[in-house]
């Protein structure tokens, strides 16, 4: 279910966007910025004031990710699920582009029906000792409710466009978005059930140890700190209690010929 291959999300995110891929090979990408993505990603907000005040069109940085883990003596930024730059990069997606519609593009003469799917691309965070994220894409059928896993593998390979070809008209849904994501959210529990959760289990049992150690220290004081050792506990708490959460990052409606 999991989108593994995160090289091809960040290959398909620049390319979206429009960025020069310099090249791409064995896990290290290497991209020249646009400047709409320079100043989204590189933060260099100073610089691109200068350069307008000037009069000048500036110049976009590089950028060197690196998926690979056996490539991390090559110069250039480790990115990794969890990694700043990919929270960036979600969030950016998250802010900015959070639904479109698009068209399946067909050359035809005739009569063509193009059938409403509803995509999307969600983030499921597994927070406790240490912190996972995993991206998921579901495609949902709006009119039979067939559902497909690692739906933007599918699109990768359909031409998609803004306007609806010539002789194209859509079949509207019976399944309403709403109640579609209501589906999707069923189908990711689901799978958040059936894995095995032993970091969970480990991170109840470090927080366990910690609150030990705490009413240990505590108990071996002479003075009366019951508040003081309630706040330390209550901080391993939150910083190791285990939980799991997901939300959408972006997606929208998407039709497609049957």
């Amino acid at each position: 279910m999991a989108i593994n291959n995160l090289n091809e999300f960040l290959y398909d995110y620049f390319a979206a966007h429009h960025c020069n891929i310099l090249s791409n090979q064995s896990g290290i990408l290497h991209v020249k910025l646009t400047e709409e993505m320079d100043r989204a990603l590189m933060n260099r907000p100073f610089y691109w004031h200068y350069i307008k005040k000037i009069g000048q069109p500036g110049e976009p940085m590089e950028l060197t990710l690196i998926t690979e883990p056996s490539k991390n003596d090559v110069k250039g930024e480790w990115i990794h699920f969890g990694s700043p730059r990919l929270q960036q990069i979600t969030n950016h997606l998250k802010n900015n582009e959070k639904h479109t519609k698009l068209f399946q593009k067909m050359e035809t003469g005739q009569k063509t029906a193009l059938f409403p799917w509803l995509v999307m691309n969600i983030k499921i965070s597994y927070c406790g000792k240490q912190k996972k994220d995993e991206m998921i894409s579901i495609g949902l059928q709006l009119i039979n409710g067939s559902m497909r896993l690692e739906m933007m593998e599918m699109l990768k390979e359909i031409e998609l466009q803004t306007t609806i070809s010539d002789f194209c008209y859509t079949i509207s849904p019976i399944i309403m978005p709403k109640s579609g994501y209501r589906r999707m959210e069923n189908v990711i529990e689901g799978y958040i059930k059936e894995q095995e959760h032993d970091w969970a289990d480990a991170s109840l049992k470090t927080m366990q140890e910690e609150i030990d150690l705490v009413k240990h220290f505590y108990r071996s004081d002479d003075g009366d700190r019951e508040q003081e050792m309630q706040k330390e506990i209550d901080e391993i708490r939150k910083r190791y209690d285990p939980y799991i959460t997901f939300e959408p990052i972006n997606g929208g409606l998407f039709y497609l010929a049957q």
